[in-house]
């Protein structure tokens, strides 16, 4: 039973850049957050969750929503990154991660029903 920590969110300016992190905990031993695919999502007040990007564990590939959603990952064996590039106002949202234990990204990868853990979301908030 993984746990997930969304941070980074914030108020920022349109056409600027954003990285949230998701930390991951209580994971069984020897496995790490590369074990898993990662889904991001968003969900704006009154509206539906809709996915930004999933990737698959290890070098699989993933998908995306758009060119500006970027998937990342440093030395920190359980941490994930979603970079957001020319940030916009339609881009406020709460802002998710989840685990899917399959490892991988099908066409189906919007479906939630696919992610077993999710975190609390961090709040994006694009305005001028």
């Amino acid at each position: 039973q993984v746990q997930l920590v969304e941070s980074g969110g914030g108020s920022v300016q349109p056409g600027g850049s954003l990285r949230l992190s998701c930390d991951a905990f209580g994971l069984a031993p020897g496995f790490t957050l590369n074990y898993y695919a990662i889904g991001w999502f968003r969900q704006a007040p009154g509206k539906a969750r809709e996915g930004v990007l999933c990737k698959s564990a290890g070098t699989y590939p993933g998908f995306y929503a758009e060119d500006r959603f970027r998937f990342s990952r440093d030395n920190h064996e359980n941490r994930v990154y979603l970079e957001i590039e020319s940030l916009r106002p339609e881009d406020t949202a709460v802002y998710y991660c989840a685990t899917d234990p399959s490892g991988l990204c099908r066409s189906d990868w919007k479906s939630q029903e696919r992610y077993d853990s999710w975190g609390q979301g961090t709040q994006v908030t694009v305005s001028s």
